[in-house]
């Protein structure tokens, strides 16, 4: 199994998800996540980390609330926000660092 370090310090974009199984917003986004890779296709790298089973990667990275989101590209973290967010606005804040 790839590490996150080693997944996130590549060039291509990847957004992780960090979520919960309990977390209705987080189900939510599922689906605006899977329309997402659909529409950018190899552009973009989308993972998930529950943060109940990884504990100490969601301190790493200070996940207060689920769902966040964190956009990162070459080891940086780029973009950062907790909620939902609509396909649309997502597209927009990746087309900027592809």
């Amino acid at each position: 199994m790839e590490k996150l370090n080693d997944i996130i310090s590549g060039s291509k974009p990847v957004l992780v998800d960090f979520y919960a199984q309990w977390c209705g917003p987080c189900k939510t986004m599922t689906p605006i996540l899977e329309a997402l890779k659909q529409e950018m296709g190899d552009c973009i790298r989308i993972i998930k980390i529950d943060v109940d089973k990884n504990n100490t990667i969601a301190a790493t990275y200070t996940i207060h609330s689920v769902p966040t989101l964190i956009l990162f590209k070459n080891g940086n973290a780029l973009w950062r926000a907790s909620g939902v967010h609509p396909l649309h606005e997502l597209k927009e804040i990746i087309s900027q660092y592809i």
